[in-house]
């Protein structure tokens, strides 16, 4: 079934274009959300969380706008930054065992595989120095714009300029591929 048959069907609320779209994104989303949140059963409740909001949402994806998976990813994505600033989960951080940091730096080189597998890591590696550092912190850290500004030591517009800029170009790369 291409993406464009899968979409169709997806507006159309049909549950097993759902459990298809589950199939196809479930791992690379994953991986950018345990890579966020660094716990395993937080993750898996952070991406169920992103799949209601995509069936719930899914009007409101614009193919003129992007692509959609870059769609599902911001939405994983934001799910996760929403997660890690949760009051919830500020408070289950002060309650983690020693024996707990073990497990989460065992996991950790497994979600950085995981989004090598979805090719992402290769293409941000082709650009600028200064791209790489911001979108590293942004994308992969999670950081927001100001904590990146302030990371860098950098100016908050500057960062907000380069982002822009080390966008299109990654683009720009995605485009040529």
């Amino acid at each position: 079934m291409t993406q464009e048959i899968l979409l169709q069907q997806i507006y159309k609320k049909d549950s097993k274009a759902f459990t298809l779209l589950y199939d196809m994104y479930s791992k690379s989303l994953y991986g950018v959300i345990f890579n966020l949140i660094k716990d395993k059963e937080e993750a898996e409740d952070v991406l169920q969380e992103v799949f209601v909001k995509i069936w719930k949402n899914i009007d409101s994806y614009n193919e003129t706008k992007g692509r959609f998976f870059t769609w599902i990813l911001n939405i994983a994505r934001n799910s996760s930054i929403d997660r890690l600033r949760s009051k919830s989960h500020n408070n289950s951080l002060k309650n983690l065992s020693a024996d707990n940091f073990v497990h989460i730096l065992d996991n950790n080189a497994t979600a950085i595989n995981r989004i090598d597998a979805i090719g992402i890591r290769e293409f941000v590696k082709k650009l600028k120095p200064k791209c790489i550092k911001l979108i590293d912190l942004l994308f992969f850290k999670g950081y927001t714009q100001q904590e990146a500004s302030e990371e860098l030591e950098i100016p908050l517009g500057t960062v907000k300029t380069q982002n822009r800029t080390c966008i299109n170009d990654l683009r720009a790369i995605l485009q040529v591929q």
